[in-house]
């Protein structure tokens, strides 16, 4: 009997994908580990191995399709013998079950992504057809009491024994707003009843985020429905027709707006700005530069970034309290330093991660940089390249930008945003005189680092920034 390919699950927070192409056709002899299509997920294009080898028999899910969920099957393999005609005949769709996502935990992928727990409602069991159906039960006084709003001392406040929940018109509407399961709140008016400031507070506390309704931009949309945004058409009322042209959202466009709004709503940020001057700094890069290899597996040509990647590195080595990530289970202090560098492609980013980097040298750095970078712009990252870390650099020095403060990154501590290097006159030894200077701003999650240690984190880079021989130790 022919076998399904399935849909894969590219990372662990995979739901769904496109199918961009297929690279063999039906009839196709393939074998096990031969790349037979390219599923494009919300950040990255990745190439699908045969697990099997066979024959393809038939094509179930044709190449541009989106939205595939994880497990689909996509196409059949015939066994040695077997006849296209006896592959399998794709399964009808089936009305999607609602998923239920979890509540943001502090682990989460680059460009990000939440992953999700797939719950099943269970639905009414049918009858057969001959059984015929339950005679009603006339309501208990306390059931009917329940029913009218006014609450039963015999009852849980928040339901009437019919899956009804006690909540006023308003809570009703905002919490329809914002996507929230007003079942997961506990009510604080008259008789446990749900009013606006259950729904609010349950906002600001980050309780009811992973309660939303599928399919609804949990991230986003609070912060909207709060501030009383203005919803799609009447901002487009605002604006003559035929003055622009609508640019549907992409997959990472719409992952990166929910996860930096869920890290403005979630995370308490606070900023430190400290100056480094960098003249040791260039000196020692041409220095290298000259000396390196110009070809060869040991060819490398250092950047400004690679010292700034090194120096944060052993900068969170010096001190482990900057190093962690916050939970609600407790904080997790990090043993190594994965640093995470942005790299700005056409209609987004990607943030793919030097791990272990305290223990690489400047050119290890510089030439894994060089790939990940190249690799992130073609889209051609694993996830297991841009999830996870330690801490994120976000460097727009290269565009003349002096300072800057970068939203973290979740489920980070800390990103330090770094900006131009540029001659600026600084007193040195009761003299004046010139200096290249490189403003870096530190942003912290108030929750698990403290000011003090965000200051004394930037200190130790700017020892190792500003005397960079440390580096080489």
């Amino acid at each position: 009997m022919p076998n399904e390919i399935l849909m894969p699950a590219l990372s662990p927070t995979m739901e769904e994908g496109k199918l961009a192409k297929w690279l063999v056709k039906e009839g196709q002899t393939i074998k096990a580990g031969d790349v037979i299509a390219e599923i494009e997920t919300d950040k990255a294009t990745m190439e699908v191995e045969a697990a099997d080898e066979g024959t393809l028999g038939k094509i179930l899910v044709p190449e541009g399709t989106e939205g595939v969920k994880v497990n689909t099957p996509i196409a059949t393999l015939l066994a040695e013998g077997e006849r296209p005609g006896a592959a399998i005949a794709p399964t009808p769709p089936k009305a999607p079950e609602a998923p239920a996502p979890k509540a943001p935990s502090a682990q989460r992928g680059g460009d990000g992504h939440a992953s999700a727990a797939a719950g099943r409602a269970a639905g009414p069991q049918p009858r057969a057809m001959n059984e015929p159906a339950p005679a009603p039960q006339p309501p208990s006084p306390a059931r009917e009491q329940a029913r009218r709003g006014g609450g039963s001392p015999g009852l849980p406040p928040e339901a009437n024994g019919h899956g009804r929940v006690f909540a006023s018109p308003l809570a009703r509407r905002l919490a329809r707003e914002l996507g929230v399961d007003v079942g997961a709140l506990k009510g604080s008016g008259p008789r446990g009843r749900i009013i606006r400031r259950d729904v609010e507070a349950a906002l600001r506390d980050g309780a009811t985020l992973g309660k939303a309704k599928p399919g609804t931009a949990v991230a986003a949309v609070p912060a909207q429905a709060l501030a009383r945004a203005m919803p799609d058409d009447k901002i487009l009322a605002l604006y003559a027709k035929g003055s622009y042209e609508v640019v549907p959202h992409d997959g990472m466009r719409k992952v990166i707006a929910q996860r930096l709004t869920l890290a403005k709503q979630t995370i308490p940020h606070f900023y430190l700005t400290i100056e480094c001057r960098i003249d040791n700094l260039l000196h020692a890069r041409a220095q290298m530069n000259a000396a390196a290899p110009k070809s060869g597996p040991r060819a490398f040509k250092l950047s400004v970034n690679d010292f700034v990647i090194k120096a944060l590195a052993l900068a969170l080595m010096q001190v482990p309290a900057a190093n962690v990530t916050w939970t609600e289970g407790g904080t997790l202090r990090h043993k190594y330093a994965d640093v995470g560098v942005a790299v700005a492609i056409e209609g987004g980013l990607f943030t793919p991660i030097v791990r272990h980097a305290e223990a690489k040298s400047l050119s290890e750095i510089s030439n894994e940089m060089k790939d990940l970078a190249e690799r992130a712009r073609k889209r051609r990252l694993a996830p297991h390249e841009y999830q996870g870390g330690t801490t994120s650099i976000s460097n727009l020095g290269m565009y003349g930008i002096k300072t800057f403060e970068a939203v973290i990154n979740p489920p980070h501590a800390t990103i330090l945003a770094i900006g131009t290097g540029e001659k600026r006159p600084i007193a040195e030894n009761d003299r004046v005189e010139v200096a290249t200077v490189m403003s870096c701003t530190l942003s912290g999650d108030h929750r698990v680092v403290d000011g003090a240690v965000g200051a004394e984190l930037l200190n130790a880079f700017k020892m190792l920034i500003e005397e960079p021989v440390r580096m080489l130790a």
